[in-house]
């Protein structure tokens, strides 16, 4: 059985994609050869102050000497290389997505951790990037030799298919995801209103919406200024059974996203075979297939618009995009197929 620590920051339970992909794969290293210890880092990542950076280190040096150091990217990438460098080697980084390139941040601020993301990358074992386009950023951008690099995409599990909203009723949007500037939901509004639509619609947002307060401010005077507090629900974070709840009584997912590092929501989506109106920032344009979704440039108001109204309107179309959606759902990679990978790596580090 091969030893290694995944360092985390924050609440492991937080219902987010990357926490999310760490507690499912957690459980499933032993059956892999892989003794994978959970090890919580301070929450204050991507942005630790001092006291936070000095515990890190300490919690650092309390690693067993022949563990792997999978090491979360929320944190690493906010770490000062010359505390990494002495560990590099044994460090295997899981990257879902360059901290830089998150929606909100001032320039400065947001070149800061480009650079420093860089550096500290350089000095790592190996490094799985959680999508495809965040290998080839990590690889075209950041200076990563690609065959430092591996992929392992996020699981997902079988799903019964949507039934959609009773007859008669409004036609149920749904969106999944944290209230944040990236997932641009005061744009999804704007252009829901902009839509000239023959059937009734409902959006239910799902997702925390108390850790960005602007933000979710924003979006309530947006959704109040257009007079659609009877037509948006903000669901909040949700359990499990309750999020599939929604999926199931959903007639088409949408994502105004600027930008996914993968973007498990829309996989979750399609494994329930519903019709989908994506924005492309990211990898969303990779995971969302191209004959199941329609897609719009990401921050483009008008193109989303024009979706959603088509989209709302047209039944046959939704029913051909439900039947792709369908149709690619059953090739989804499973949750075992990721920890298979991540195990893999670890044992090449470890060997």
């Amino acid at each position: 059985m091969h030893k290694a620590c995944f360092l985390i920051p924050g609440d492991l339970a937080a219902p987010t994609g990357g926490y999310a992909y760490a507690r499912r794969i957690l459980p499933l290293m032993p059956a892999h050869g892989i003794d994978l210890r959970h090890v919580a880092l301070p929450g204050g990542f991507p942005h630790p102050s001092k006291a936070e950076l000095a515990l890190t280190r300490e919690t650092l040096e309390a690693c067993e000497n022949d563990a792997v150091l999978l090491f979360d990217g929320l944190a690493l990438g906010a770490m000062p290389p010359q505390q990494i460098a002495p560990l590099g080697p044994r460090i295997v980084a899981l990257v879902h997505h360059p901290l830089g390139l998150e929606s909100g941040l001032d320039e400065a601020r947001a070149q800061a951790l480009l650079e420093n993301e860089a550096a500290v990358l350089a000095l790592c074992g190996r490094i799985i990037a959680t999508s495809r386009l965040t290998a080839e950023t990590l690889a075209a951008d950041f200076g990563v030799m690609p065959q430092m690099i591996t992929v392992a995409e996020p699981g997902t599990d079988p799903a019964s298919p949507a039934e959609g909203s009773a007859p008669g009723s409004p036609l149920s949007l749904v969106a999944v995801g944290a209230v944040s500037p990236r997932k641009a939901y005061p744009l999804l509004v704007e252009a829901l209103a902009a839509c000239e639509t023959d059937r009734p619609w409902h959006l239910t947002i799902i997702g925390a919406h108390d850790r960005d307060a602007h933000e979710t401010a924003k979006l309530r005077e947006t959704i109040a200024r257009h007079g659609l507090e009877s037509r948006v629900t903000l669901a909040g974070a949700v359990d499990d059974a309750a999020l599939a709840a929604h999926y199931h009584g959903a007639d088409v997912f949408v994502s105004a996203s600027l930008y996914e590092g993968y973007g498990m929501v829309l996989a979750e989506a399609v494994a329930r075979g519903l019709p989908m109106v994506v924005s492309t920032g990211g990898a969303a344009a990779q995971t969302a297939p191209d004959d199941a979704a329609l897609k719009v440039p990401p921050g483009d108001g008008s193109a989303l618009a024009g979706a959603l109204s088509h989209i709302i309107n047209d039944e046959a179309l939704r029913r051909r995009l439900a039947g792709a959606s369908t149709r690619a759902g059953a090739a989804l990679p499973r949750w075992h197929d990721t920890a298979r990978i991540v195990a893999n790596v670890i044992r090449d580090i470890s060997a």
